[in-house]
């Protein structure tokens, strides 16, 4: 394995673990940040909408 599979299997990895202990927080806390006065920011948005694709999956999954 190269140098370059080493790192993008970490970077996988790490996305695993922070979408999955973080997605119901960051899906909830979001949209208050947003309210208080959060300026755009186009990674937390698409982060957030990733999220909301997560969670719809979850769902989705346990009722098949």
């Amino acid at each position: 394995m190269n140098e370059r599979e080493k790192i993008f299997k970490e970077l996988y990895g790490s996305a695993i673990l922070f979408f999955y202990f973080f997605k119901w927080p960051f899906f909830l806390g979001f949209p208050y940040l947003y309210n208080l006065g959060l300026d755009e920011n186009i990674i937390l948005n698409v982060l957030w909408f990733l999220t909301i694709f997560l969670i719809l999956k979850d769902f989705y999954l346990k009722l098949s």
